[in-house]
């Protein structure tokens, strides 16, 4: 048994990147407000490694404001193909603003544009709003280098507990459960 969760990891990873047909960065981002009220959605990994797992978004969005309010989170990634996910949970810290720019600027002129043009997980009226919206960024940054909005930042989820879950016939499944203590990681399994 391995007492590294990130190299195991990093070699699930790998094999999903080489089978999934569409999105092996996809993850499931659950939070819960300041009262307890869960949400989850879909995000993409941006990075990871000993100290987490990254993800970009807008900090006034729904997720942004939940993790304002109670900076936890758990993670699922699903590999279809493989027949195996890997769950994590912990605590969410702020990438700093300097990776946070690295990564604002490698995205598409036009990813950049609508991080600019959306009021993330507000009433939108019409399509045509945001639409328009677009199109005035594209005017007032036309010629110019599009800068990260202020309020568009990264999140890392440093975890305490990583779950490797791989699917055994006659639902027979196999659990290993890594937990972060003072020295490091424990590995377990967990009955199916």
């Amino acid at each position: 048994m391995s007492t590294d969760p990130f190299a195991l990891f990093d070699q699930w990873f790998a094999e999903a990147r080489a089978s999934e047909i569409n999105d092996p960065e996809a993850m499931a981002l659950a939070t819960a407000d300041g009262s307890g009220r869960p949400t989850v959605r879909m995000v993409l990994l941006k990075g990871q490694g000993p100290e987490g797992f990254v993800f970009y978004t807008n900090e006034q969005s729904a997720k942004g404001e939940d993790l304002a309010d109670n900076p936890r989170a758990a993670l699922l990634f699903h590999w279809k193909s493989l027949r195996r996910q890997v769950r994590t949970e912990g605590a969410v810290d702020r990438v700093p603003d300097a990776d946070a720019d690295a990564y604002f600027a490698s995205r598409a002129r036009d990813s950049q544009l609508g991080a600019w043009a959306s009021d993330q997980s507000r009433p939108l009226e019409n399509r045509e709003t945001f639409e328009q919206r677009f199109e005035e960024m594209k005017r007032r940054f036309e010629g110019k280098n599009v800068p990260r909005p202020p309020h568009w930042r990264g999140y890392r989820v440093v975890p305490d507990r990583i779950e490797f879950w791989l699917d055994r016939p006659h639902r027979l499944h196999e659990r290993r459960l890594f937990t972060r203590n003072a020295n490091g990681w424990e590995e377990g399994l967990l009955y199916p």
